[in-house]
């Protein structure tokens, strides 16, 4: 199904551009919430045909300025290379499940 890749400001732009569907989300090694969304968007990814972008925001700091990012963990939803839709903060699977089936269901 899908997969999970580090994207960095670098390839961010090839990276979102690379699938059809891909979920940036914008993380840092020390925020606990980011930590805890983690197995959720690896589960996802197993489950869908989706691309799962993970952006250090320590490291890559560039994107998620572009992209106005303040708080994470941010969940950016692309398809095709453009922005769909963007969630702030960790959620329960039922509730990324639900907000993902809204965008690509149709």
């Amino acid at each position: 199904m899908g997969k999970v890749v580090d994207t960095s400001d670098a390839d961010f732009d090839v990276v979102t551009k690379s699938d059809e569907w891909v979920l940036v989300d914008f993380w840092a090694p020390w925020c606990g919430p980011c930590k805890m969304i983690g197995p959720v968007l690896k589960q996802i990814a197993e489950e869908r045909e989706i691309t799962i972008a993970k952006v250090n925001t320590d490291v890559n700091p560039l994107s998620a300025g572009r992209f106005g990012v303040r708080g994470i963990p941010a969940l950016l939803l692309f398809r095709n290379g453009e922005l769909v839709d963007r969630e702030t903060g960790a959620r329960p699977k039922p509730m990324m499940d639900s907000w993902l089936d809204r965008h690509m269901a149709s």
